[in-house]
């Protein structure tokens, strides 16, 4: 019997997978299955509530887009960072991220994709949301007779997209950096809310802290793009400091570690 075997030829020269159409890929995946759907679903429907709440619960006389825009952005603070979390531990959770490496070797390519398909979710979910907000502010000064007060402008609407989606941000890069969903989860728990507590008692305390602090705390460092007049040079500089602290060298070492780390 021959043993000879023809030579196998492997064609280099053909493209990889581009990032367009593994960006499409990670849309898909958000939405293709039924808890992606419904997750995807709950922010206009946790929009809806908060705008039900506020024609509800709020006095005539501080019924404004403001107050709508409000109730909105605080929930989605907590609902997208999860989407960004999930986004990412779901290769390792559900164990499909042997088939994602293999059929597209560059990792890289991969997290890329997973991150601009949650910046894209978080911009049209926060869009939708406040539209909605909108509908109720109209519907509120109909329902109650009075005059619609719009005094969210462009910069507002601006500063709260981006603090939304640099706290999306912050999820995408705690599921990067731990690649499991409950611990990334209590992971932002702890920076959302425990972080910011300590940080302002060590501020109460100690006065050379109180100076640092807009530097060295990324959550502190974010107020001024939700105070309608938009960050200053020093804070635009102090945003940066602690984003760099906070998130883009925990993003770099998380990213790091899934380009070597053994998937199985």
């Amino acid at each position: 019997m021959s043993t000879d075997t023809a030579p196998v030829t492997i064609d280099t020269s053909r493209p990889g997978v581009p990032l367009g159409r593994l960006v499409k890929v990670e849309l898909r995946k958000m939405f293709n299955t039924r808890s992606g759907f419904w997750l995807m679903m709950s922010i206009a429907i946790v929009a809806l509530l908060a705008t039900i709440g506020c024609i509800l619960f709020v006095p005539d006389d501080q019924l404004e887009y403001s107050v709508f825009a409000g109730a909105i952005g605080f929930p989605m603070a907590l609902l997208l960072p999860v989407i960004a979390i999930l986004s990412v531990t779901g290769e390792w959770s559900q164990r499909t991220g042997l088939i994602t490496f293999t059929l597209v070797p560059h990792r890289g390519s991969v997290i890329a994709a997973k991150a601009i398909a949650a910046v894209i979710v978080g911009v049209v979910g926060m869009s939708v949301a406040l539209l909605i907000g909108v509908v109720g502010n109209l519907a509120a000064a109909a329902i109650n007779g009075i005059d619609v007060v719009w005094n969210f402008g462009a910069s507002d609407v601006i500063g709260l997209l981006v603090a939304n989606v640099l706290g999306l941000l912050v999820g995408f890069m705690l599921g990067v950096l731990i690649r499991n969903t409950p611990g990334a989860i209590v992971g932002y728990v702890v920076y959302s809310f425990l972080l910011p507590v300590i940080f302002q008692l060590l501020a109460s305390l100690q006065e050379w802290f109180d100076d640092l602090r807009p530097w060295v705390d990324f959550n502190f460092s974010q107020a001024p793009l939700l105070d309608g007049n938009g960050p200053s040079g020093e804070e635009w500089a102090q945003l940066g400091t602690s984003g760099l602290i906070w998130l883009i060298i925990p993003m770099s070492v998380g990213v790091w570690a899934v380009l070597r780390s053994e998937v199985k």
